[in-house]
């Protein structure tokens, strides 16, 4: 019980440093004229809002590995996804507040962000709302591709894992291969609507997303074996003897 509450403050202080983290002001990057035209693209809503976000990529995943635990009579299986899932998260929120405010790139929108009347001053000085305008200096990596990704990846290897996906017991199965395809897939459609909605550059979303599966990727081997064993479908508490496996694989 000790290691749980161990577990739950690390998150917790992580959380807290993340949170921090995206409320400060980010580098403030020179834009030269010549290159204005890449952030001149129009404001839009988000496709994906924040609250869709957040639902997809943490709760769906912990609901499915509660379900699946329940299911299972595991009740080690759902701490240990929870533990998993919510640390990729986490870790992934984390180094993407960090890199944002050491970069400062601009958004594809940062023109009407800066210059709402359309007018821009001859020494680029920006004239519109100081929050909209530190926001639009967060492009790089994207967010929404980072959080979604590790999440969602998650879930695609804990049902990779539980289905066999990968190793022998699962092989020449199409099902098993599509089941934990689909939240990958879902993931990627959340990172594309980033460059339709004019939110971030395409290297925001493709650095994001491969950020974010490598939380994904690290956080699930940190607390269960790697997808070919045959005890992929166990937390490394349930299953011991496939601890070192596990560990070749991170």
């Amino acid at each position: 019980m000790n290691t749980v509450w161990t577990e739950l403050l690390v998150r917790l202080a992580l959380s807290l440093v993340a949170l921090f983290l995206n409320r400060v002001h980010p580098f403030t990057r020179k834009i030269h004229p010549e290159e204005l035209w890449l952030y001149k693209n129009p404001r839009t809503d988000s496709y994906v809002t924040s609250t869709t976000l957040w639902v997809s990529s943490l709760v769906v995943p912990i609901t499915v590995v509660l379900c699946v635990s329940f299911v299972r009579r595991k009740s080690s299986d759902a701490l240990q996804g929870f533990l998993a899932c919510s640390l990729a998260c986490i870790l992934s929120a984390l180094l993407t507040n960090s890199i944002k405010i050491v970069v400062g790139r601009p958004r594809p929108d940062f023109f009407w962000r800066c210059f709402p009347d359309g007018v821009a001053t001859s020494d680029l000085e920006c004239t519109g709302d100081e929050a909209i305008i530190v926001e639009g200096r967060k492009s790089f990596p994207s967010g929404h591709s980072s959080w979604a990704f590790a999440g969602l990846g998650f879930l695609s290897m804990y049902l990779a894992g539980k289905l066999h996906t990968f190793s022998s017991e699962g092989k020449g199965q199409a099902l098993k291969l599509i089941a934990p395809l689909i939240p990958f897939f879902s993931a990627l459609m959340i990172a594309l609507s980033r460059t339709c909605d004019y939110h971030h550059h395409w290297q925001d979303v493709f650095c994001g997303s491969v950020l974010g599966f490598l939380c994904a990727y690290f956080s699930y081997h940190h607390y269960y074996p790697k997808l070919s064993s045959p005890n992929s479908d166990q937390p490394h508490v349930d299953a011991p003897h496939s601890t070192s496996s596990g560990i070749k694989a991170v």
